[in-house]
């Protein structure tokens, strides 16, 4: 045992461990929205995949999901992480999830030696007791399942048990759909062999049971799951039955009006070919374009009903950190999308109504085109534009809460915030967003129209001293302008050759 004096009584020292930044948002990440039932509930609503091998496994092979999700990871690099969501399309049913069951909880032998199986659960409000159910003969988990269910469904029609081998774990849905739809946890069986706490179904390690719902709108469904998560940037909507050119409109609207710190872009693939008629506006990209959606792409497509989905997931793959990473969409391609072969009036139409198109070209090649928003903007343009305004927010929020002591209000303190502006400047002129260039812009500062950009961008600030009384006791900072040249994309080339004898 040490003895003597405290050594801190003369040498005292504390170790403070500086709070993690905030983290930057990734806009590469896309999210598929569809109805499919029985794969995710409007409980879940979101589920996270980072390969076609998960979705595959959840939805098959069929499935509208399934199908988007095939040509968002068709690209070359391929894109990293998809959500898919669930649409209450239709109205759903109740249903409960029993716990995942381990590999020993798993074993055939736990359910066969059951003879005269009991189980005691409520559906749509109704408590049943099920008696003699005979696992003896199953010879699997299905098997196990599938005695179950007709047991349950000989009192109550309609009612399934499913095992869920993915999960691994036992489901029970009502038979009945809409709000009035329910199953409840599992009881005490007071007869013959409980199954309730065998399949893992009662309150002790069950899910919350999921009732069901009425069907929800497209634009419900979108702003549920805007406020469930703000991990996912770009939504494309895969269903059986498309959503009408009203429910698009309405979440084109929505996806614009949402928060900038929470920006989304919504995509749309468009099969009916009106979109090729010079004589009609009632087409869903003419309406697009006259909403002037600056947040909204869509893609004509004939052969792919989730064309749009594979636009975006050659987005999906840059990498604002790096060096020369920005792309621009156009000249990209669209691996298992069959290209559109096209008139050259019908192209024209394709650009006049600001939509998008994998075309084929009489060279041998296919390619996208021109790829723009419903209001003309490049998207590439939109999405880099989301992204520098997140890293100057994020950094600039960074400052003020990794500062051990104070960002000052005074010049020096605003030099500080400028620094870290210019530093995600700098980002975005190393990945390729912006250049220099000449600016063509208002005057701002010292900056005036025509000046040349030499850096490709310019912050200023008024002096501390201009500030307001009210700003000042406010804590605010004096307002910085940051004037950027977008680096732009060559889309077109015009080439005049003279030959001379």
């Amino acid at each position: 045992m040490a003895t003597g004096l405290n050594v801190a009584d003369f040498v005292s020292v504390s170790v403070v461990i500086s709070p993690k930044a905030a983290q930057y948002r990734n806009f590469g990440i896309g999210l598929i929205l569809g109805s499919t039932a029985g794969v995710i509930d409007t409980a879940e609503r979101l589920r996270l995949y980072t390969s076609l091998d998960g979705v595959t496994q959840d939805f098959g092979t069929t499935a509208p999901e399934y199908l988007a999700a095939k040509d968002y990871f068709s690209q070359s690099p391929q894109p990293a992480v998809l959500y898919v969501g669930r649409w209450a399309q239709t109205a759903t049913r109740g249903s409960i999830h029993g716990a995942s069951l381990s590999p020993t909880q798993q074993l055939l032998s736990n359910f066969t030696s059951v003879t005269a199986g009991s189980l005691s659960i409520a559906i749509d409000g109704t408590a049943q007791n099920i008696t003699g159910i005979n696992l003896s003969g199953a010879l699997n988990l299905n098997g196990v399942a599938s005695q179950i269910q007709t047991a349950l469904a000989a009192v109550v029609a309609g009612a399934t048990v499913k095992w869920d081998s993915v999960s691994g774990r036992f489901t029970v849905t009502s038979p009945t759909t809409g709000t009035t739809s329910s199953v409840g946890y599992a009881t005490a069986a007071p007869t013959g062999t409980d199954l309730g706490p065998l399949l893992h179904l009662t309150s002790v390690d069950a899910s919350a049971p999921v009732p069901g719902i009425a069907a929800e709108s497209l634009v419900s469904a979108v702003a549920t799951l805007a406020d469930k998560s703000g991990a996912w940037y770009s939504l494309q909507v895969a269903t059986a039955t498309p959503p009408a050119d009203a429910d698009h409109l309405a979440v084109a609207a929505l996806i614009e009006g949402l928060s900038t710190s929470q920006s989304r872009i919504y995509g749309a693939t468009l099969q009916n070919a009106n979109v090729l008629d010079s004589t009609t506006s009632a087409d869903l990209a003419s309406q697009f374009k006259t909403g002037n959606f600056s947040r909204t792409f869509s893609q004509f497509s004939r052969n792919d009903p989730y064309a749009a989905e594979s636009l975006f997931g050659r987005f999906a793959t840059v990498d604002y950190e790096g060096s020369n990473t920005t792309i621009t969409g156009a000249y990209k391609q669209e691996p298992g999308v069959a290209a559109e072969v096209l008139t050259e009036s019908q192209f024209g139409q394709i650009k006049a109504k600001n939509t998008n198109v994998f075309v084929s070209v009489q060279n041998g090649t296919n390619i996208i085109f021109p790829a723009v928003m419903a209001n003309g903007d490049y998207i590439d343009e939109r999405i880099g534009a989301d992204w520098l305004q997140n890293r100057i927010q994020t950094d600039c929020y960074n400052l003020l809460y990794t500062t051990a002591t104070k960002v000052p209000q005074t010049d020096a303190g605003m030099s500080l915030i400028k620094t870290v502006i210019a530093n995600a400047c700098t980002v975005a002129v190393n990945n390729g967003f912006i250049a220099p260039g000449t600016w063509l812009g208002p005057n701002v500062g010292t900056l005036k129209t025509f000046d040349v950009l030499t850096s490709g961008f310019y912050i200023f600030a008024p002096p501390v001293s201009t500030q307001s009384q009210a700003d000042r006791a406010a804590r605010k900072s004096v307002p910085f302008q940051v004037c950027c040249k977008l680096a732009g994309a060559v889309h077109l080339i015009s080439i005049s050759v003279l030959l001379d004898r």
